[in-house]
Order: C-alpha cells, then structure tokens, then sequence
C-alpha cells in the first residue's frame, strides 16, 4: 500500500516540482496582471464607491498575491453594481476579488478635495482610513477626509 502525505497534493507538487518553470512563468503572469490593475479608478463629484481586495492564484511557496482597490462611479446605482462590473473584469483576467464593503465619495477635483464617507446596505462600512490612504496614492495634493456620517 502506497503511504498518502496527510499534507496533501500541494506538498507532493512542491517536493516534485520545485523548479518546474511553467508554474514560475504562471505565477509571473498572475502578478504582472494583479500589478497592471489600477489602485484607484473613481469619477468626479458624488458617488457610491467599493472597497476590494483583489488576489491571484495561491503560489508554489502557498502565498496569495492580493492589493486593494477602489472604485466609484457615477454611473452607478448600487454598490453591487460597481462591485459586479469590476469583479467580472478581472476574473476574465483570472484573477479573484472580495468586496471589503462601501460608502460614499465625494471626489471635487477642481478643489483639490476628497470627502469618503457612509457605508454600503449590502457590503457594510468599508475601512474609510484604509480608503484615504489608497486615494492619497493617486491623488497626493488633494485634501482627504474621512467621515462614518452620511449615507
């Protein structure tokens, strides 16, 4: 009788495989993907926005590559309806999402000033601070707030 690893398929692939170069150029490809998405994609004036982590297929090593992202659009009526468009993209480029939860933007560019605010019925409070900081990244000269009023 042939003893099973009670580690599983994963360990057997690493300790058969290590090197194996197909799984490196696939591992390469998810990350330039995840790398090629961008941190924030968000309209101008007042809009629902989502918070959502993003991540590859789990790693040789067993790490998952993730970022967050953001994204508000007018075009919008519900949190859902942003989250579903987004998520559809990019599992089509095989990569997988969570919705981390919602709110409000109210992004005014011609005065340099950003207001995140509100939660999401649906998906719950997003982390606002968390929000703040990804939103600085782009748009560094702009005055951000963060408010858990509103809706």
């Amino acid at each position: 009788m042939i003893p099973i690893c009670r580690l599983g398929a994963k360990h057997i692939l690493r300790k058969t495989i290590p090197g194996n170069a197909v799984s490196r150029t696939f591992a390469k490809m998810i990350d330039a993907k995840l790398d090629a998405v961008p941190v924030v994609d968000i309209d101008e004036g007042i809009f629902k926005y989502v918070l959502i982590k993003v991540y590859g297929k789990e790693q040789i090593d067993g790490s998952t590559p993730e970022k967050l992202i953001v994204r508000g659009f007018n075009r919008a009526q519900w949190h859902s309806d942003i989250y579903d468009e987004v998520s559809s993209a990019l599992l089509g480029l095989g990569l997988e999402t969570e919705c981390l939860g919602g709110g409000r933007i109210e992004n005014r560019s011609d005065l340099k000033q950003i207001k995140v605010y509100g939660y999401s019925q649906g998906y719950g409070k997003a982390d606002h601070i968390e929000t703040r900081r990804l939103l600085l990244g782009k748009y560094p000269d702009h005055n951000i707030t963060c408010s858990d009023e509103g809706y």
